[in-house]
């Protein structure tokens, strides 16, 4: 067999940050191999079609991730059920799980598949979508929701191999999906003149490719995550707790989808090289945020296992490796981003100045602060983690969402600039991260008194 538990990671012992490395930058490159497929569609077409197609793409990207948002937060419920039983070394609750999670992925995606397909051009008109854009971005949201049902799969399944320590194969199979997605953007744009529907058509077919290899390998594995597909079906019981872990999640973020939603509105208000200049930068910086990312599922993740093996002041040991680890990861890049700025832009933006200038705007403010972002990723990991994902999502709610909305409607509407609406992103990431970690500690706290008094009593 090919699937070794070589390829995973023992959380519940021994020293934490070389292990924490060795989870997390698999991980980090798993993330940036699908951010390239983004990458990839906008370089293609702003290269080759223009900049109108390119403002299109971007002008998608906050309007997805609003209505996948739900299905991917529930994906974090299988990720943290699956380490507790991991932890916890009840196998056959691990495989049940598994099987549970599976379905609420393969149906998930065709519900929300059909919701974007058939409501796409609608969203985007009450996004204030300028008139020579929104047809473009209709047609891409539509053909990249035929694909959803793959995407979500491969979510719930690398979610699951995540969670067991493996984030090696799911590496491998985005960087087989990956080669595949450039190889059929080049040859359906150049080629086959096909524009934005051809970047699209290239997208959804990577991801059924990397879906299915995610799939085989549970089915394949030799380990307590092994399924057979003659025997998925729901178990009501694991639906409960993946639903009672990750709905908070799932609502948290599309919440945040929410609030991104309505700054998008507000970029799509100063018109197409605003649009084209913002999806340039948000594509650079989200190496950044997909870098810090993996460190979020590595602190909800091994927080997950130690809980669930009661080993409670590990987590703590956890949470100062992660916050080390992302701070340096999100200074580095940020700062990098920052000094190659303008090249980095024009590989996006061919011949326009104003947009060029709206991007560099937009990476001087969000991308020297995302380390910012990269401690709320962190500090919300550790609360889904440790179980306490409806905390996270209140806060989330009051720090980052409600905040950036009152930012929107106050001090927005008096000062009317790209600037100001860039800095709602830095100071909401700080406020939710502070409020985020002071709520693990005191829910730690009352854990750790818990399991004593449980102790005592046997």
């Amino acid at each position: 067999m090919i699937f070794k538990r070589s390829s995973e990671v023992n959380m519940t012992e021994g020293p934490l940050f070389f292990k924490i490395v060795l989870f997390t930058v698999p991980l980090m490159l798993s993330g940036i191999l699908q951010l390239l497929y983004g990458t990839a569609d906008m370089i293609v077409v702003g290269q080759f079609v223009g900049d109108n197609a390119l403002a299109a793409i971007g002008a998608t990207g906050a309007l997805t991730s609003l209505i996948v948002g739900l299905f991917l937060g529930l994906s974090t419920g299988t990720s943290v059920a699956v380490a507790h039983a991991i932890g916890a070394r009840e196998d056959n609750d691990v495989k049940e799980i598994v099987s549970t999670s599976l379905i609420i992925a393969v149906v998930g995606g065709i519900i929300i598949g059909f919701v974007g397909v058939f409501c796409s051009e609608y969203f985007l008109a009450l996004m204030q979508t300028p008139p020579e854009v929104i047809k473009l971005s209709a047609m891409y949201m539509r053909i990249i929701f035929i694909g959803m049902p793959a995407q979500l799969l491969y979510n719930y399944a690398s979610a699951v191999l995540r969670a067991k320590g493996d984030t090696t194969h799911p590496l491998m199979f985005l960087a087989i999906a990956g080669v595949i997605n450039i190889i059929l953007n080049l040859l359906l744009v150049i080629v086959f003149h096909l524009g934005v529907a051809g970047v699209a058509v290239a997208t959804i077919a990577s991801q059924v490719v990397s879906s299915i290899l995610c799939v085989l390998n549970i089915v394949k594995t030799e380990d307590c995550c092994q399924i057979k597909i003659r025997e998925i079906r729901i178990y009501k019981e694991k639906l409960y707790k993946i639903l009672k872990i990750g709905l908070p999640a799932g609502i948290q973020g599309s919440l945040f989808s929410f609030s991104n939603v309505i700054i998008q509105s507000s970029i799509n208000s100063f018109g197409a090289a605003a649009m084209a200049g913002n999806a340039a930068g948000s594509n650079i910086d989200g190496y950044i945020y997909t870098s810090m990312n993996s460190l979020y599922h590595a602190s909800l993740t091994f927080v997950g296992q130690n809980v669930g093996a009661k080993k409670l002041d590990r987590t703590l040991l956890v949470a100062k490796n992660c916050f080390t680890i992302v701070a340096i990861t999100g200074l580095s890049f940020g700062l990098l981003a920052f000094i190659f700025k303008e090249p980095l832009l024009s590989v996006f933006i061919k011949n326009n100045p104003e947009a060029i200038e709206y991007g560099i705007m937009r990476l001087s403010i969000v991308a020297t602060l995302y380390v910012f972002c990269g401690l709320m990723e962190v500090s919300c990991g550790m609360l889904r983690g440790i179980g306490a994902s409806m905390t996270s999502m209140f806060i989330s709610l009051g720090g980052a969402c409600i905040f950036r909305i009152v930012w929107i409607y106050t001090i927005f509407a008096e000062f009317p600039s790209m600037k100001i609406l860039y800095l709602s992103y830095p100071v909401s990431w700080a406020l939710t991260s502070s409020l985020e970690f002071i709520a693990f500690l005191i829910i730690l706290k009352k854990l750790r008194k818990r399991l004593e008094s449980q102790q005592l009593l046997s």
